[in-house]
């Protein structure tokens, strides 16, 4: 039987990651420090829906911190997906996301590296290493992040891949927007979603023709499971939804889900925010075999479901 690691197990998309790997029959070790960078309490109850799995065992505390080569005494894969994320408050936050995304990646890096049974280590990188770059976005061409959250990410990324050699097997997967069921709540899908069920104003920073790859969460997690096996080490990888979807067609497309009229409001451009994201895939079809299979409009529609049924349990709640 097979056994990995997964750090920010309780997070969006570290949970959904480790319950493919309990679906696959592997045994999973979910590491999370439980940041108070959103609330606390949908990490608890990810991390509790993991718990009530046969296979999986949940480690508590900060990758800074933690005994890791007596976390990592066993399994064969890391996929290290936890950090610190967000554009926007990496401009205030820079030393949280030095050690949250950097420094954190260099300690579990070198563990990986000196542990005996690990042989290959899955990081989750980002589309923020790119910046403003020509669409679309190849692994080949200049990486030149605008805001510290996407230079963390890249230096993270660097300290991976050169931790690739005999001893480790490395690979940096270049996710683009993840959107789907249990989105973080700082993410702007999920804001739109909320707002319009509740009827509270929507805020565009911009004019709203600012474009984004969106990937859908089942679609992340198939390319990063397919990362453990895949033919190839040291290189990065984009993982994207194969389409760009501009924030005026969001738009559109939630008051065709809702049937409720927004009430759109517009702002400058945020500080750090890019233009535009499309991923080149083509390197993750030839080394992953992966193809992105959930179109825009009806991941978009199962996303703004479940916002609808997470805030009647809200209000049933209180």
């Amino acid at each position: 039987m097979s056994r990995a690691v997964v750090t920010g197990a309780a997070g969006f998309i570290g949970a959904r990651l480790a319950h493919r790997l309990l679906d696959e029959g592997w045994d999973v070790v979910g590491i999370d420090a439980f940041l108070d960078t959103y609330d606390p309490a949908e990490k608890m109850a990810r991390a509790a829906g993991l718990g009530r799995r046969k296979g999986f065992a949940l480690v508590t505390g900060h990758l800074s911190e933690l005994d890791l080569p007596a976390a990592l005494e066993g399994p064969e894969v890391v996929f290290h997906l936890a950090g610190r994320a967000g554009v926007r408050a990496s401009f205030e936050l820079e030393a949280h996301y030095r050690r949250d995304n950097v420094d954190s990646t260099a300690r579990l890096v070198e563990a990986a590296r000196t542990a005996r049974s690990v042989r290959r280590l899955v990081y989750a990188s980002s589309s923020s290493v790119y910046g403003d770059a020509p669409l679309p976005f190849s692994e080949d061409a200049g990486t030149s992040p605008v805001s510290p959250y996407g230079m963390s990410k890249l230096e993270a990324e660097r300290l991976c891949l050169s931790g690739s050699g005999e001893d480790l097997e490395t690979v940096a997967l270049r996710y683009f927007t993840v959107y789907g069921p249990g989105q973080r709540p700082d993410m702007g899908l999920r804001i739109f979603a909320e707002a319009a069920w509740t009827g509270r104003p929507i805020t565009v920073f911009g004019d709203g023709t600012q474009s984004r790859d969106f990937t859908y969460v089942d679609d992340i997690v198939d390319a990063t499971y397919r990362a453990a096996s895949a033919p190839a080490s040291g290189v990065a990888i984009n993982v994207g939804g194969g389409s760009r979807v501009s924030l005026v067609e969001v738009l559109q497309l939630l008051t065709q889900i809702t049937g409720r009229e927004l009430d759109i409001r517009l702002a400058e451009f945020a500080r750090g925010d890019v233009l535009h994201t499309a991923a080149d895939l083509s390197r993750a079809r030839q080394l992953l075999g992966f193809e992105a299979s959930t179109p825009f409009a009806e991941g978009y529609a199962e996303e703004v479901a479940w916002v609808a049924s997470t805030l009647q349990d809200a209000r049933r709640s209180a």
